[in-house]
């Protein structure tokens, strides 16, 4: 479902269509006789002009200068060059090369879980399986590495990859994700299974800012499709819920309680306490008998869309500005600028 709705729909008629790029605009439907990439589906930028022989010219929703006014917290949109990765990830279309447009109008039939049904439309996470369901491919982060006993897991980032608003992703986001969220006791009372190998836990180390490395207590290859498969990403924005976590901000709780809050852990659990894979503010940040007054409705995301409202009556999302996807004619994706 991600694939049709990110980079397949060309039926939104009212939609502008997308400009023509430098490299042929090749669909799985005609490859053009292009080379396929490393990954089904999918090239790394310097993968596709490589296999085309040319150069990628990049072009943005001409709508999302608006959308990004609408993100509560964002700044001022830069130009594309400077928001996408320095090798953004190339996605094939199936038949056409989409157009910008429409809104995207879901009922769920779990509305408190975020409207689950609609998560894998929206969701990374450092990979991600392929249309086969069997082939684990490139996605936040660019590459990977097993070490020979399955007890190292290497991930390399995108270099320039940012969050939603701006900031860079780097590997401390990794490391922060999985020390002081996952397995802090004040903010998960008792670690998920999945963050741990044999009740034991990993070692998440930082080499530079690209590389985050996984060392296992003992063997565990199905980490690996965890990362693939699950909503729980494994990232999270340091430099956002960082300056409300007692272990990396000292001043965290003077900023928690300038907020409306007792403390940082309380405005960590607003934004993520409730659950480490939905991304629906909780409490509903935009209701008139919310909580404190958050930063921001929801934190910096990676995903295709960020929630912009969420009351009662409904939830609204926009496109991310800085979503890391292109399509072979250079459009960033999502196609579809809006979630309802």
């Amino acid at each position: 479902m991600k694939r049709l709705l990110l980079s397949s729909l060309a039926a939104c008629a009212l939609g502008l269509p997308a400009q023509a790029a430098d490299c042929p605009t090749i669909t799985l439907a005609d490859m053009q006789g292009i080379a396929a990439g490393a990954f089904p589906q999918q090239y790394e930028q310097a993968g596709f002009q490589a296999a085309a022989s040319c150069t990628t010219n990049f072009q943005e929703n001409p709508a999302i200068g608006d959308l990004n006014g609408r993100i509560q917290g964002n700044p001022g949109l830069p130009p594309l060059a400077e928001r996408l990765p320095a090798e953004p990830l190339v996605v094939v279309p199936y038949d056409s090369i989409g157009r910008y447009g429409c809104t995207f109008d879901v009922l769920s039939n779990a509305p408190e879980a975020g409207t689950s049904d609609f998560l894998s439309t929206r969701h990374v996470n450092l990979v991600r399986y392929s249309d086969d369901l069997a082939t684990v491919v490139s996605n936040v982060a660019k590459s990977w590495k097993w070490n020979a006993d399955y007890t190292q897991l290497t991930f390399t980032l995108r270099k320039g990859h940012k969050w939603s608003d701006g900031a860079p992703l780097t590997s401390a986001d990794v490391k922060f994700w999985y020390d002081n969220l996952a397995l802090d006791p004040n903010v998960r009372a008792k670690p998920k299974d999945y963050v741990l190998v044999s009740g034991e836990r990993m070692t998440v180390e930082t080499s530079d800012p690209l590389t985050a490395v996984f060392k296992l207590p003992a063997r565990k290859p199905g980490l690996l499709a965890h990362f693939s498969a699950s909503h729980a990403p494994g990232f999270q924005p340091k430099h956002f819920l960082g300056q409300l976590h007692p272990e990396i901000d000292a001043n965290a709780d003077a900023n928690a309680q300038a907020l409306g809050f007792d403390n940082g852990y309380a405005v960590i659990s607003a934004y993520y306490g409730n659950s480490d894979w939905m991304d629906t503010p909780a409490p509903l940040l935009n209701s008139p008998d919310k909580v404190g007054n958050l930063p921001a409705d929801v934190m910096p995301t990676l995903a295709s869309h960020i929630y912009i409202s969420d009351t009662t009556e409904g939830r609204h999302l926009v496109a991310n500005p800085c979503f890391h996807q292109v399509d072979t004619a250079g459009n960033q994706l999502p196609y579809i600028p809006e979630q309802d």
